[in-house]
């Protein structure tokens, strides 16, 4: 498989002519990807580099995807006004494990070596770390966008934050790497990691960044943060109505990254169905998108009840905190629940509801709706 192939949907692939000879070495390459486990889902997003690991390996070479149990609890500054809220250690290692089961969606197990970063950042004593931060200074971290114009507003830079570009430096010395992947926002870390290889006495890797795909929104990218994503482990239906929600402006990019094609020309709403029936085919399989487009148009276009309900036990309370309900049994936030009900978009057997709390006996037996696409029935 050639340079280009291999780069399909890349922006930068930097230095010129370093991915062609480490191609030329005639062996495997051993291609890095890191994943900081801020969350409990790989997205679609992260899939569009998990993808493009997985055509490196169809060539023949090796995936490094280094799950960043270490790093994430310093933060990745990468295109942050603020510093990162770090999650407990325990929150973050649950996440470790479920990022590492995901990936084999997409990637070839046989192929990939997964790597915690704890297993050598834990171990650097102080020493280590003073000689890894030899290899840059501060007037080249302020370089970066969201440090200067952070320091700029007189905004707060952690020390921490400064170090974060290093310890992923590392990480590519750490297991060797020939190649790191990453989306557009990773540059300055993937540049870093080169810069680092050298200070060890390291050949450096080739760097390659993929094209952004924007969230749900069609304005930001997706991000667990922001929370206009999509999981891959979503349920067929769930991700089937999310994608019929992004915005017409959205549809050639989706089309491109997520299903390696263009957007087929003509009727909007025919492009986004294709594309739902593509993505949910992808990851659940044909009878799996075949059902959920049949769910999405009784629900959504048709404004029927779905053929099967779940259905939860009534609450004691009197009277019931609908946020809080709506939040446990509908994966809701608590926030964005409140904001379903200003709206006036949740119903109570198909009466819109617009009390935050709500008589019991109201609730039994009800068929609750929030939104378009989420029912649940009460306990009588």
């Amino acid at each position: 498989m050639s340079a280009a192939e291999l780069t399909r949907h890349a922006v930068d692939v930097l230095p010129h002519g370093a991915l062609e000879e480490k191609l030329g070495l005639g062996r495997p390459l051993r291609v890095k990807l890191g994943i900081d486990p801020t969350g409990p889902d790989i997205h679609l997003g992260f899939a569009v580099v998990l993808r493009r690991l997985r055509a490196f390996q169809d060539a023949g070479h090796t995936a490094v995807l280094i799950v960043g149990d270490y790093t994430a609890r310093i933060g990745d500054p990468s295109g942050r006004s603020k510093e990162r809220v770090v999650l407990p250690d325990e929150v973050l290692d649950a996440n470790a494990k479920l990022f590492a089961e995901q990936a084999y969606r997409i990637l070839d197990e046989e192929r990939t070596e997964i790597r915690f970063n704890g297993e050598w950042l834990g171990k650097l004593d102080y020493a280590e770390l003073v000689r890894l931060t030899r290899t840059g200074t501060v007037a080249q971290l302020l370089e970066r966008n969201d440090f200067r114009e952070r320091f700029a507003g007189g905004a707060p830079i952690s020390v921490s934050e400064l170090l974060y570009p290093f310890a992923q430096g590392y990480d590519s010395v750490a297991v060797a790497a020939d190649v790191e992947v990453g989306g557009t926002d990773q540059l300055y870390n993937l540049l870093m990691g080169r810069d680092v290889m050298a200070h060890y006495g390291l050949e450096p890797q080739a760097v390659i960044t993929y094209e952004l795909l924007v969230g749900t929104d069609g304005v930001d990218k997706m991000s667990k943060s922001v929370g206009n994503y999509i999981a891959l482990d979503e349920p067929p239906e769930e991700q089937f109505g999310k994608v019929m929600s992004i915005p017409d402006t959205a549809l050639e990019q989706w089309w491109r990254l997520c299903l390696d094609a263009e957007a087929p020309v003509g009727d909007p709403m025919e492009s986004k169905l294709a594309l739902a029936r593509g993505i949910v085919e992808r990851y659940h399989g044909a009878e799996a998108a075949t059902s959920a487009e049949g769910h999405f148009t009784r629900v959504v276009r048709e404004g029927r009840v779905p053929d099967e309900v779940d259905e939860a036990p009534l609450p004691p309370d009197d009277p019931v905190h609908l946020p809080a309900l709506l939040s446990e049994h509908l994966g809701l936030s608590t926030s964005e629940a409140r904001r379903l009900i200003g709206q006036g978009a949740v119903k109570l057997d198909g009466e819109r509801v617009t009390e935050l709390d709500v008589p019991r006996e109201q609730l039994a037996g009800a068929l609750v709706q929030a939104g378009k696409r989420r029912f649940l029935r009460l306990a009588g």
